[in-house]
């Protein structure tokens, strides 16, 4: 892998004015949030399942409010 060797700030700076342009700048700020979502659920998967009381609390956060009636 000799290519890899001569690799330097002029090429990466290139690299980046072509991401930049093939995307946008406000798409490449929405792909690295996804890709740091990914990530995270991803490690959370590896660590496994927590605690009961955690989980519960989670499932608990995730689900919306059921509105209230009055009678």
């Amino acid at each position: 892998m000799g290519f890899l060797r001569d690799f330097g700030l002029p090429e990466l700076l290139i690299i980046l004015v072509i991401i930049i342009i093939l995307f946008g700048p406000g798409r490449i700020g929405k792909v690295a949030g996804e890709l740091g979502k990914g990530i995270r659920s991803f490690k959370d998967g590896l660590e496994g399942p927590k605690d009961k009381d955690e989980q519960t609390k989670q499932d608990t956060e995730k689900q919306p409010e059921q509105p209230k009636v009055d009678k």
